[in-house]
């Protein structure tokens, strides 16, 4: 729906006013519903999307001709439902409570080894994940599963000397991806 042309003695900011009541209002209780349902990690912040979703569309409202308010206005509450996703993900809130029961420091003299460890686990993890597809699922059924090359080629429906080669290629590949990060201990004993 356009708006109509400004009458003589007309403000902008009540046809602004007129529209926002006609045209975007009206489906703030469908847009609350929408951000709970999709998005229920902004239960606490839905009244904070809601506002800067108005705001960002009276915005836009000013610079170029909207045809669908509604449209725009759920687009827009979703980009900052998930721009708050990602700001929690990469900064969750922990509160002063949470925080004094953390412990930072483990206790005992066997700390530093327990972090190389699961700094290595997560290395090894990622060399897994960037192998291509059919090496990395042979290199997870043996080394994480304890399948044979046998049972491997069996549930692959390949043959054993393919998984043979894709292990021996994941090991070489996994091996020169921990090298390079200063792992040197050998992959598989």
């Amino acid at each position: 729906m356009s708006l109509p042309p400004t009458a003589p003695g007309s403000s902008p900011s009540l046809d602004r006013d007129r529209w926002f009541a006609e045209e975007v209002q009206p489906h703030e209780a469908a847009l609350r519903a929408y951000l709970t349902h999709q998005f229920p990690f902004v239960r606490n912040d839905v009244d904070d999307v809601v506002q800067e979703s108005y705001f960002s569309l009276l915005r836009i409202h000013g610079t170029k001709k909207i045809a669908c308010a509604r449209a725009y206005l759920f687009t827009i509450a979703r980009h900052a439902a998930l721009k708050i996703f990602h700001r929690q993900r990469a900064a969750p809130e922990i509160s002063v409570e949470e925080l004094a029961g953390i412990r930072l420091v483990e206790e005992g003299a066997h700390v530093l080894p327990i972090v190389n460890a699961r700094e290595e686990l997560a290395l090894v993890i990622e060399a897994i994940d960037r192998l291509p597809g059919r090496c990395r699922e042979v290199v997870v059924l043996r080394a994480f599963q304890g399948m044979s090359h046998r049972e491997i080629a069996v549930r692959l429906g390949v043959a054993e000397q393919t998984v043979r080669v894709q292990m021996t290629r994941g090991i070489d590949k996994c091996t020169h991806f921990l090298r390079t990060r200063g792992v040197v201990r050998p992959l598989l004993k």
